[in-house]
């Protein structure tokens, strides 16, 4: 009897997996299909052929609900990418995301969507929001120092900062391939991490002013 018993409830817990993995594959692809702004719990329950109580019992709260579609979606691909880029300089890997990005342009609207919410600390998902976007600062800024004790990037860069520059350029260029649908989004990339890189070999001057006074004709094409 404890047997049978024991038999069924790992039945049960098995189904109840298959069905939360489910519910957030559904998620998944409503959030490729339809704006996160305009996405919501009734229309995974329907897509799932539940009710809305139905699929709360798994998932009650629809924020816990997007950031398993997040984690699901955006891990699936980082997973790909870091494979692809295996023992590549962190800004091949970073380029990698970018041409990932170009691919599946849905991912990078929600990832977008949530910055907004994340710069909300009243939000419910701002904190955990912010702790994946200090996490991927991290990895980038690590991935950095690794560049420069191996000679692949130049001594001359703070990785501390060469992070935040990176991703300044990644995050404003996808922001700018949003809403200016003519910019192509790999080739702006590569101009600009080459402008960057040559400024990174540099060592970091303050006196922004005396830099200016001193620019010549360049070409501006790139």
């Amino acid at each position: 009897m404890i047997e049978e018993t024991s038999a069924e409830t790992a039945a049960a817990a098995a189904a109840t997996l298959r069905l939360r993995i489910k519910i957030v594959g559904t998620a998944v692809d409503l959030l490729r299909d339809v704006p996160f702004h305009e996405a919501r719990p009734e229309m995974v329950a329907d897509r799932m052929g539940l009710t809305v109580a139905e699929m709360q019992q798994h998932f009650p709260s629809w924020d816990g609900l997007v950031l398993a579609a997040l984690d699901r979606w955006n891990g699936a691909r980082m997973d790909a990418v870091a494979a692809e880029a295996a023992g590549r300089s962190t800004v091949e890997l970073l380029r990698a995301i970018v041409a990932s990005n170009v691919e599946d342009p849905a991912l990078m609207r929600l990832m977008v969507a949530l910055l907004s919410v994340a710069g909300n600390p009243d939000h419910p998902m701002s904190s955990y929001l912010r702790s994946r976007y200090q996490l991927f600062y991290s990895q980038i800024r690590r991935g950095l120092e690794h560049d420069v004790a191996t000679g692949r990037a130049p001594h001359t860069m703070n990785p501390r900062r060469g992070a935040e520059q990176l991703i300044a350029l990644y995050e404003g260029l996808q922001l700018q391939a949003l809403l200016r649908p003519e910019l192509e989004l790999v080739p702006a990339f590569d101009r600009a991490i080459a402008r960057l890189e040559r400024g990174w070999m540099e060592r970091y001057e303050p006196a922004v002013q005396a830099r200016l006074a001193t620019w010549a004709v360049d070409d501006w094409t790139k």
